[in-house]
């Protein structure tokens, strides 16, 4: 099967195809410049250069949050926009479960902690265990302090691999952690559209019109409107 990963929950955007599991091609981009300017001409590129059509992608497939509420709607829009002109499937796939691939070079086990900052004091994270060269769920996407992100892991009492673009900030929590933190290099550490193939390829595929953003917490349009109508403090901003 051909995929086409797209992965633009956060500050790095990517564009990833893979063949039988195997990468054929990625490019990925870590810079300050909007999805909505880099994605497309990222895919095209890529395509162009593999003298690649998109008649021949069997799947696209998409991270669909946590993340950033403006990057998830991006990459969900442009997947969407795909798969209509082409009557094709899609996929849409935790950004965290995707990003839990980067740790497949830690030993059987191994605790894979994804983290992205999710601010006003929390992370967006789930758990994994390596086993058998994939990651195994052991716990659903959640918004966590990381006071209670800290104690939760030391529990396990496990080598811990730190992945995301939260990964340095949680390293920075775990002072008094007993076991073994290994903080993902900076190749492995942002999320990428290659884990997004890889989560793809253990899913179903879907319509596109099925295919809907998760984004854990209110917007913070959402917050102020509950701020406004219940009288709370105003939120703090994304």
């Amino acid at each position: 099967m051909m995929i086409l990963g797209i992965e633009s929950s956060a500050k790095a955007a990517s564009a990833a195809l893979c063949h039988e599991g195997v990468l054929i091609a990625q490019y990925f981009q870590n810079s300050s410049l909007t999805h909505s300017r880099t994605l497309l001409p990222m895919i095209e590129d890529l395509l162009k250069n593999l003298e690649t059509s998109l008649r021949d992608i069997d799947l696209i497939a998409v991270s669909k949050g946590p993340g950033s509420f403006t990057g998830i709607r991006i990459g969900i829009s442009a997947v969407k926009g795909l798969c209509w002109a082409l009557d094709a499937p899609a996929c849409g796939v935790s950004t965290l479960e995707a990003m839990a691939y980067n740790g497949l070079s830690a030993p059987s086990g191994s605790l894979i902690c994804c983290c992205m900052d999710a601010r006003r004091e929390q992370f967006y994270n789930a758990l994994f265990e390596m086993q058998d060269g994939k990651p195994h769920r052991l716990c659903p996407d959640r918004a966590i302090s990381a006071h209670e992100l800290a104690g939760e892991i030391n529990n396990f009492e496990k080598d811990v691999f730190l992945v995301g673009d939260g990964s340095h900030l949680c390293y920075n929590t775990l002072d008094n952690f007993k076991g073994n933190i290994i903080l993902a290099p900076e190749p492995l550490r942002y999320q990428s559209a290659w884990g997004v193939c890889m989560a793809a390829a253990q899913e179903k595929p879907q319509p596109a019109d099925e295919l809907l953003p998760v984004y854990l917490r209110l917007s913070q349009a959402e917050r102020e409107r509950q701020a406004k109508v219940f009288g709370n403090a105003p939120a703090e901003k994304d």
